[in-house]
């Protein structure tokens, strides 16, 4: 059972005095809870913007160092691709000088009209093919960009990962003068590579940046990865955000259920009062009466007055016993002497012990016992108390001429005692908490039914400790079936 230290308790009676003041309790509470979490959220959403903007720069910085090395690779490329022009062009013009000389050498010999002019042209056509390739170089050409998709992939990619980003990428190389795509990756996201992509420039030293060509990158993961990336950030503000959820769920059912069961208490006290206020009565005024002398002259009052005392005292003593097993059973001391018995003995001492009052109802308890096997092992003093308290249940909430029959068959391997009435039913609702300890069904005025409601708590408790079970079946105003089931003693 659930215990509260004095001052909870005292809090916990406050509130339940002023209903305002736990339903204000209860809105501050909410208001806390709803403003606890909306600044979780938003302190979540702002790690997103702040992993997003990282995301961004680790990117930018990942890629100029891609780009910084493949221009960096391209300029030495070019520088030795000029060395060697120039060794070629100093060979080309060595080449063209010793020519030059040749010729004038040839010029000096006699030579006919015909002869000289095959050599004229000779040398003339020489002399152009020479000069072509010495001055022939296209400066247009001298900018190589060869690219190789595959390195380019694979540089992309280390960098990446140096920077702890470790996704799935789409590649490209778009050519604005062309307008078209040079290379891609894959060619899974065309459109999202030129409208979504992170973009470069490539070679924008060597090319004029309005004509460089622009390395694409495209991550169609991203928000995926992102999320991946504050994983345990989320996971620790989503479990908070669930234990105070929890947290405050709990302590608002705290609060209810101790409410309830100070109601329960409270009505508990209220019928205990009243319960033992009558047999308390009764006497005392039999005590006064036993005081008269002219009482002790007639044996016939003197034996009532003294059957009365008796009486009285025994029920005095059976409510205690009540409220003593609920004690019992709260610490868990219940303690059954178990041994075999013949429930059957039982059930007809119950019947006849309360045939009297049913009797004084003009109704009547009928015994239909009708299993073959009616051996159990059990307690014979709490197996007597449990036939007691469903008969007298059965009597007490019938407000016609109780009919009441109790039953007996065997199932596979137990033993079934039903007690059938006609009484005024139980409604579904109350069925799931009858057998709940100080519960009773409302009946309007809580004293037109005797009793303190531990009598069913009572009877599942020792029905389950003998390895039983206990059930209901019951329809408003057409009576209600108590059935118990324990394990049979002997085959």
């Amino acid at each position: 059972m659930l215990r509260l230290c004095k001052s909870c308790k005292s809090i916990l009676y406050f509130c339940f005095v002023n209903k305002k003041i736990l339903v204000g309790i209860v809105l501050l509470m909410s208001i806390a809870l709803v403003g606890m979490m909306g600044i979780q959220i938003y302190l979540i959403g702002d790690a997103v913007k702040v992993k997003e903007a990282t995301f961004v720069r680790d990117v930018n910085q990942a890629m100029q160092q891609v780009v910084m090395v493949l221009e960096k690779e391209e300029m030495q490329r070019q520088y030795s691709y000029h060395v060697n022009l120039m060794n070629q062009r100093a060979n080309l013009i060595a080449v063209y000088d010793s020519l030059k000389q040749s010729m004038a050498q040839d010029l000096q010999k006699p030579m006919s009209q015909e002869e000289y002019s095959a050599f004229i042209r000779r040398t003339t056509i020489a002399e152009q093919e020479l000069q072509e390739m010495i001055f022939g170089y296209n400066e247009a050409n001298s900018v190589s960009k060869e690219m190789q998709p595959t390195r380019i992939d694979s540089m992309v990619r280390v960098e990446l990962k140096r920077y702890g980003i470790d996704t799935g990428f789409e590649l490209g190389i778009y050519s604005p003068t062309k307008n078209a795509m040079l290379f891609q990756k894959t060619g899974k996201y065309p459109q999202q590579l030129i409208d979504e992509s992170f973009a470069f420039d490539l070679y924008p030293t060597i090319s004029p940046v309005r004509f460089a060509d622009k390395l694409l990158i495209y991550f169609p993961h991203e928000k995926r990865f992102l999320v991946k990336q504050l994983s345990e950030l989320l996971f620790v503000s989503g479990s908070l955000i669930l234990i105070i959820i929890l947290a405050f769920a709990s302590t608002i059912l705290v609060i209810i259920r101790q409410k309830k069961l100070s109601e329960m208490k409270n009505d508990f006290v209220n019928n205990m009062t009243h319960e033992f206020k009558t047999p308390i009565s009764t006497i005392a005024l039999a005590c006064e009466a036993l005081r008269d002398n002219d009482i002790h002259k007639s044996e016939v009052l003197y034996s009532t007055y003294i059957s009365m005392i008796d009486e009285e005292n025994k029920r005095l003593g059976s409510m205690a016993e009540q409220v003593l097993q609920s004690a019992v059973l709260d610490k868990g001391e219940l303690l059954l002497k178990k041994e075999k018995l013949d429930f059957h003995e039982i059930i007809k001492e119950a019947v006849a012990s309360k045939m009297l009052m049913a009797k004084s109802k003009n109704g009547h308890i009928f015994a239909d016992l009708k299993a073959d096997n009616s051996i159990v092992i059990g307690d014979k003093v709490h197996l007597t108390n449990i036939v007691l308290n469903l008969i007298d249940n059965a009597l007490k909430y019938t407000e016609i001429v109780p009919q009441i029959v109790v039953k007996s068959r065997n199932i596979p391997n137990a033993f079934e005692l039903s007690v059938v009435d006609n009484g005024i039913g139980i409604s579904k609702a109350n069925q799931k908490r009858i057998f709940e300890k100080l519960y009773r069904v409302p009946t309007g005025n809580v004293h037109n039914v005797k009793g303190f409601g531990l009598g069913l708590s009572y009877v599942k408790a020792v029905v389950e400790k003998m390895g039983g079970m206990i059930g209901v079946n019951s329809e408003l105003k057409k009576g209600s079936t108590f059935y118990i089931r324990l394990p049979l003693g002997s085959n």
